[in-house]
Order: structure tokens, then sequence, then C-alpha cells
């Protein structure tokens, strides 16, 4: 590999975003099968995709359906969104026909330290400016539906209705707002005369993490739209029913705002790979996948249909695997597995990376040794992919600081596992940089698979938790407060007993306690209060402290970002 001292110097993202020869969005999705009267044009650069192309293109040839998850990942991340444009890049390096499909950004974390999520280097989505910020008013849209429930269901409380009676002690719906900003996590509304409403304790969460989010990004239709936004609980009367959108004569007007925002958005890569780009659910409290109706529209748009689970595959591909893929009805043929040199180390225990700041020099050295010292974690998410039935490949994403006996390790660590292994250098070489990958994913797809949910629907709340957190975290056993026990009754007895489960956790272990890498075992998981997500169709129990509205670091990367005298966009990463 090319050492640090050695390495030339290289653009960054938005100035090799700005090199890019985009290709006519008309020309992008003729290849996709998609007539452009199916377009909705936002400038030069962005489409809408209309609902009708879902059945204009049904009698298509169905494409392999390949998912992109990772290890877990450290506070940097380790590359799944850029794998992901790469990998579907890559197969025109092979003679195949793919797209691409992932999550709208969150501007708060753009703004804040996390920076855009377009790709990287020679494999992102673009024109990034255009997709990290704003796009065409999708999460604007959420954020306005969303607000608009909230104010509804204050407007009731203010009016004491006599058609119910609010218990505002159970009230749960948030406002929500695309920025991170801390001082929104808990406040008093309702102050001021009489008139200015009931004051009560509330907060703000951010965009992604609403519940419309999660419901934009699962529904089928419009019209499921409609019905997953009435079914919606705010909150409960005094007898201790739950009170819905529809109760409150919300959900209509909700889907009026979301009218436009349910079709996908069509974009392409820095090759000209088509990628549609929709929807951007929180990957802790929410299931972390871009849309079904961009994969409806995907699968029969070529050979591959290459979309990204967030976090690890404990989380995103969990969910995809047992929540995203009920909904949709489809079924995957891969599952790709990022890893990453310094997040194995990482794993090992010996170091120690936190956001924001350098990378410490002893990570940085030849050690091989740290690689197979935090192995574990990489052999449980191929383990977790394998209990769905599905093959892993393990996308070996790799950084110029890597050392080739690293690499090496990480090799032997998966093919002793069963697993094929390809070493990527997407970020630097673009889709000829994961021709291995596009190879070693075909192989996968191409084998007969045996997809499995890892619970029937049918399984109590408790049996579906247990059955996640034993079998694809890796704990002894579940530990509910006496107010999550609680929670789970009633939700059984409203009948929410048949959803799927998405368990709230941190993202940097495979357990609840984010200090213990690796694989651990023989541990507890604790569930301290359990919440439903009725419309988008699942129950959250919350382990541990989830923080669902994110606050600025010392020095965000908003302090970074400007436009210049010619009016371009400066410092987006």
């Amino acid at each position: 590999m090319i050492q640090p001292e050695k390495m030339p110097e290289m653009p960054n993202d938005l100035q090799i975003a700005r090199q890019a020869k985009l290709r006519p969005l008309g020309e992008i999705a003729r290849g996709m099968g998609i007539r452009e009267e199916f377009l909705e044009p936002y400038g030069d650069s962005v489409a809408k995709v209309k609902l009708g192309a879902v059945e204009e293109l049904s009698d298509r040839p169905r494409a392999k359906y390949v998912v992109v998850s990772a290890i877990t990942p450290t506070p940097l991340g380790e590359g799944k969104t850029t794998t992901t444009v790469g990998l579907g890049q890559a197969f025109s390096h092979i003679g195949k026909r793919a797209t691409v499909a992932i999550r709208q950004p969150a501007m708060g974390p753009t703004f804040g330290i996390k920076g855009g999520a377009a790709g990287g280097g020679y494999s992102q989505v673009v024109p990034m400016e255009l997709l990290n910020l704003h796009l065409t008013g999708d999460n604007h849209a959420v954020t306005a539906a969303h607000n608009l429930l909230a104010a509804m269901l204050d407007n009731h409380i203010h009016q004491n209705d006599d058609f119910f009676h609010v218990d505002r002690h159970s009230v749960t719906w948030r406002r929500v707002l695309d920025v991170n900003d801390r001082v929104l996590r808990n406040i008093i509304v309702g102050l001021g005369p009489q008139t200015d409403g009931i004051i009560r304790e509330t907060g703000f969460d951010i965009t992604a993490a609403s519940e419309v989010m999660a419901i934009l990004a699962l529904s089928t239709s419009l019209r499921d739209l409609r019905e997953r936004l009435g079914r919606i609980v705010v909150a409960s009367d005094t007898g201790g029913n739950p009170i819905t959108a529809e109760d409150l004569k919300a959900a209509g007007a909700m889907a009026v705002i979301l009218r436009e925002a349910i079709k996908p958005n069509l974009m392409q890569t820095f090759e000209n790979t088509p990628v549609l780009v929709h929807a951007g659910p929180f990957g802790n409290i929410a299931h972390g996948n871009s849309s079904v109706m961009a994969d409806l529209i995907g699968i029969h748009a070529g050979d591959f249909l290459v979309t990204e689970a967030g976090f690890g595959a404990d989380m995103g591909a969990e969910r995809f695997f047992n929540i995203k893929c009920r909904a949709s009805g489809l079924r995957p043929d891969a599952a790709v597995l990022v890893a990453t040199v310094r997040a194995l180390k990482a794993h090992s225990g010996r170091h120690r990376i936190k956001a924001g700041a350098p990378l410490p020099p002893e990570l940085l050295a030849e050690n091989p040794d740290d690689v197979h010292a935090g192995a574990a974690n990489l052999l449980k998410q191929i383990e977790n992919v394998r209990l769905h039935g599905v093959s892993p490949v393990v996308a070996i994403n790799a950084f110029p600081t890597d050392h080739a006996s690293e690499h090496a390790a990480i090799r032997s660590i998966a093919e002793k596992a069963g697993a094929r292994v390809a070493l990527c250098e997407h970020f630097t070489r673009g889709g000829a940089g994961a021709v291995e990958l596009a190879e070693a994913v075909a192989e996968a797809a191409a084998e007969p698979t045996s997809f499995r949910f890892l619970y029937p629907e049918e399984a109590t709340l408790r049996e579906k938790i247990e059955a996640v957190a034993t079998k694809v975290y890796g704990a002894s056993g579940v530990e509910y407060d006496f107010g999550a026990a609680r929670q789970l009754d009633a939700y059984e007895r409203q009948g929410f007993g048949r959803l799927p489960v998405c368990i709230a956790k941190t993202h940097l272990s495979i357990s609840s306690d984010p200090n213990l890498l690796g694989a651990p075992m023989g541990w507890t998981l604790p569930v301290r209060e359990v919440r439903a997500s009725v419309g988008a169709g699942f129950i959250y129990p919350i382990c541990g402290e989830m923080r669902t509205m994110p606050g600025l670091s010392r020095h965000p990367a908003a302090e970074r970002i400007d436009i210049d005298e010619r009016g371009e966009i400066v410092g987006l990463s």
C-alpha cells in the first residue's frame, strides 16, 4: 500500500464532485427502463420519479437485491455509503447494470460533526451539494407534516374538545427540526396568556427521528402512506385509550403535505450509475434504511439493486431483514459487510477513536495482531447475516494508512469463517477499485437463497425482543423495567403484538453498552421503556440513553461552510 508520506495529494470530496461529467437524467432513466414522462425535473441534476413507474416496470426482470451493512463502526463510520456507491459503479466494469438506493442525509449532521452523506472520493453521488442540502425538500415536508400533527394535538388539548379528553401526561408526540440543537431537547410550551395554550413539558427531536420519516420510508403506495399516518398514536385519553392522528382528523392534511415527498429522487454517481435517494429514518430508534418505494422501482431497473442499511449488521441489516423486507415483500440475494483495519483494531480494546479528534499514531502503525484481536466483531456480524439465510461478502474498505499485512489478516479471518472477501479501493479509484467486490457479490447473489425472518409475526413482543437480543446481539437474556413490562402488556392488549420490533440501542457496540467492544457475551439487555410506532409498523424498546436531538460540537462543520464570490459553496464535506 502507499504509505502516508508518499501519498499524492487528493482533491477533497467537493472538488471531485465538481469534476463529474453528468449525463442528462432522461438518459439515466432510460437506462433503467423508465420513460421520461415519469420524471419531474428539479433543475438539471435531480428529478422526482412518479409512482406510476412502479407499475410501468413491474413486468421487467427482477434485479439481484444486495444490502450493504458493516461491522460495528467507530464514531467516524467505516464507509458504507462510499462502498455502496463504489459497488454500484463497479458493476458496469464487469458488464452489469446496477441501481443504487440510499437514504437522504439529514442536514443537522451535515452542519454538525458528521458532515455529508453522499459517499466520498470517486465513489459519491453528485451533485453532492444538492444531496446534502435540501434536495427536493422531502425532509422539510416530513418536518411540516409532523409539526402539523403536534399543533393539532395541542390545539385539541387547548380547546378541551368534548369528543375525548387527552391525558396531558400521556403525550408522546414531540416536535421535530432538521437542525442539531441541544437546547431544544426539553422545553416548556404554552407560556404566556391562556390564549397561547396549555402549559406542559415537551421537546424537539431531529427530523430523521420522526415516525413520519419512518412511515415515508416504509410506505408502499400513496394510499398506504395515508393509512399509516392515520394509525400514528400520539397520546392516550383519560380512560387510557390510544389517540391517533385519525382521531385528531390530522392524517389527511399530513398526507397532502407528503404527496410529493413520497416520490423517490433520481440522481447519479460520479460514473453515472443511477441513484434513487429517498427518506432518511434515524438508525438508532428507527430502522435506518432508505425507502421501500425506491426499492420497488430499482428492483426492476437493472441487473442489481444495491441499497444500504445504517450502522452495523446487528442494527441496520437486522431491521432491513425483519422490518423493511416484511413491508416491501422483497427478498435479498446477498449482503456486503464493510470492514476497516481501524475499526477492527479498535475492537481489540487497545485503541480509542474519538469523533473530531486525530487518530492515535499507534493505531496507524502496522500491527496485524491488533486486527486479529478485534476479529470477534467481524465474525459475529458474518453470523448475523447468515442467521437470515443470506450470503455475506466482506468488503475490506482500504485506507492509505493501512498495511498489506493488515488487509491479509482481515481476509484470513473472513475466509476461515467461509465468507467471500474483496479488497476495495473505490474511494481513490471509483468503480475500478471495487471490481473484485462486484465479482464476489455477483457470485454470492447467483447462489440459491434461503432468506428467513428471525422471528414469526405471531410471536409475542417479548419473544421477538429476546430473539434479537440473544441471537443477534449475543445477550444471555433480557431484563425489563417495571414500566417497560407494563407497556409491553398494554401493547399486546391493544393488538400491536404482531408488529416487528426495532430495538433502540447504541450503534457503537453489538451490546447495549457503547463501551463493550468486539462481540461481548454473557450480558443482559436492559429494556427501560417501550414505545409504539404504530403508523410505521414497529414497536421500539429503548435500551440505554438515546439522543434523538443531537448537539453541535465545539467547532461544528457549519463554521467552515460558506459561499465564495462566485456564489459556489465551499467547506462542505
